[in-house]
């Protein structure tokens, strides 16, 4: 598979989940419209049924452990990638509202794109757009040149949140394998 690589902005601030979920599609509409699958880059064992954290901060580190857990980014890199997502977060908010967060960053101890899906079932402010808190969180991190794969994953993940069908399934789903099964059922009716 080949990816089209295009410029990627340093920030870019939105005031609304249309203009948001608008961007993301015109990115991938440049992008050359090659299809990427959820599969891609998440996997089953970097999936949470019930996060536990209460915080921004505890659930980006929860998700992120995930990762270790998996195998997708090294133990020794687990804070980097943490700093790396919270600086991210000082730019603005990931959550952009209906119950979502898109945790995202770029880092250089990573070798490949990588994500983590996980669900609260309390909600957690997260600083939402809407101001709601968010019970859906799916982390995406890439390498540092990943321009394009990055901007392909966000605008797939976007596309498959934005069915409220899909969001209120995560949400009422008991484990992980739940997760993986909903997870795979979409990419292969989005193929």
């Amino acid at each position: 598979m080949s990816w089209v690589q295009i410029p990627s902005a340093a920030l870019i601030h939105f005031d609304t989940v249309y203009e948001f979920m608008t961007t993301l599609k015109l990115a991938y509409r440049q992008a050359g419209r090659i299809f990427m699958k959820i599969s891609d880059f998440l996997q089953v064992k970097s999936i949470a049924a019930d996060l536990k954290g209460s915080t921004k901060e505890e659930v980006i580190e929860e998700l992120v452990g995930l990762l270790v857990t998996a195998g997708s980014i090294e133990k020794k890199h687990k804070s980097k990638v943490v700093e790396v997502l919270l600086a991210r977060e000082a730019l603005g908010s990931t959550a952009i509202g209906q119950g979502i967060a898109i945790p995202h960053g770029k880092c250089d101890s990573v070798s490949k794109l990588t994500g983590a899906l996980g669900v609260s079932k309390k909600g957690i402010d997260f600083d939402s757009l809407d101001g709601e808190p968010a019970y859906i969180f799916f982390l995406l991190v890439a390498p540092i040149d990943s321009a394009g794969p990055h901007l392909k994953a966000l605008a797939r993940i976007s596309r498959f949140l934005k069915d409220k069908y899909i969001r209120e399934n995560l949400k009422s789903l008991k484990d992980e394998k739940a997760i993986w099964k909903l997870v795979s059922q979409e990419d292969g009716r989005s193929a």
